[in-house]
């Protein structure tokens, strides 16, 4: 049995009724869990009360939830928490909106923090997408200004709860806020490899899973075990969705023409300075800055997100990701963990990665 203590993020309706919120706190109290935080959200006809709870070992969200009905109360919504979610509203767009003025690249991951959502992907604006409807699951928007077929919207989602008119007020003020900055929306960025190909970075999108699918089967054995550690000739497809949409991650493709000949991914770990690094890239595309140029692109993300560590893990006789690391400019350190190598790389570093560098991206891995 678990015995470690779990966070929780829930948003309850209660009665709008003297003592209502007390008597639920109360009742949360009994079953040894502890507030950690609370914040009141308006919504139509009412507020909801969204808690951060560290429950006692062993307590399910089931219980969570009996305890709020048992307060007359509905639970609208529940989701694991980390300490991330103890950052006040106000605190967190703020920093959101320093992040996105000061790197156009970064305004989904600006808007994800902003709307507390599960994932954002950047798509072409004139692709089909969500409609941008209160109290959804999805917020879709085309920044004002983005122009033109390569012009870059967002969409974020949420599952655990829908959105608020409130949330969606501060995302549609943070989009304002970039416009009248001037900030153009997030583009893709064109590179040339050491021996002269033509490469577009981009943020990766749901329609890129066949694409995505293409290239692991293109790879051979060894890539693939050194990327997933693990024996496989082809991704199984229910991973593709998580590889283009990480939940609160980020990911990043490198495009050939109409083929997606390598993928880098960031996900968030449980320490607030903390993502998971992980890259994939063709055999044919290896040695030729591809690797650099994406764990360069993946940093920038990091950075932007407010993330000062990049962590990837390596078999011990893999050195790939730390000579990908210098030639980006990124200073690292090593350990050894549970018999796999453990590198910490630097998000901020002296210089960008820069396209037409040499390296060896054959063996850029992290678990994924």
């Amino acid at each position: 049995m678990d015995t470690t203590p779990k966070t929780w993020r829930l948003r309850v309706e209660l009665d709008d009724s003297p003592g209502a919120l007390a008597r639920m706190t109360i009742r949360l109290a009994e079953r040894d869990c502890n507030v950690l935080a609370l914040s009141v959200i308006p919504v139509p006809g009412g507020v909801l009360d969204e808690l951060v709870v560290r429950a006692a070992p062993g307590l399910l969200p089931a219980d969570l939830v009996a305890a709020v009905r048992a307060e007359g109360g509905r639970c609208v919504g529940i989701t694991a928490a980390d300490v991330r979610d103890l950052v006040d509203a106000p605190t967190a767009a703020l920093r959101a909106a320093a992040t996105a003025l000061r790197d156009p690249a970064a305004l989904g991951d600006a808007l994800r923090t902003v709307l507390g959502a599960d994932a954002a992907t950047t798509h072409p604006a004139d692709s089909p997408r969500a409609p941008d409807t209160p109290n959804s699951h999805t917020f879709a928007t085309t920044p004002p200004g983005a122009r033109g077929a390569a012009a870059a919207g967002v969409t974020t989602r949420r599952g655990w709860a829908p959105f608020t008119q409130v949330e969606l007020a501060r995302a549609r003020a943070l989009i304002d806020l970039v416009a009248a900055a001037g900030v153009a929306a997030a583009q893709p960025t064109a590179l040339l490899t050491d021996d002269g190909m033509a490469l577009v970075l981009r943020p990766g999108r749901a329609g890129d899973q066949e694409a995505v699918a293409e290239l692991h089967s293109r790879c051979s054995m060894s890539t693939l075990f050194h990327r997933y550690h693990t024996g496989m000739r082809t991704v199984p497809r229910r991973w593709l969705h998580r590889l283009l949409s990480p939940p609160r991650g980020t990911t990043v493709v490198a495009q050939c023409a109409d083929r997606v000949v390598a993928v880098g991914q960031l996900i968030p770990m449980s320490t607030p300075d903390s993502a998971e690094v992980s890259l994939l890239v063709e055999d044919g595309w290896q040695g030729r800055g591809v690797g650099t140029a994406l764990l360069g692109a993946l940093a920038r993300a990091a950075r932007a997100d407010g993330r000062r560590e990049l962590v990837g893990w390596c078999l011990p006789s893999e050195t790939g990701l730390i000579r990908t690391a210098a030639r980006a400019g990124l200073a690292t350190s090593v350990r050894r963990e549970d018999g796999l190598l453990r590198v910490s790389v630097e998000a901020g570093g002296p210089r960008d990665a820069v396209a037409g560098r040499p390296e060896s991206a054959s063996r850029q891995v992290a678990s994924g």
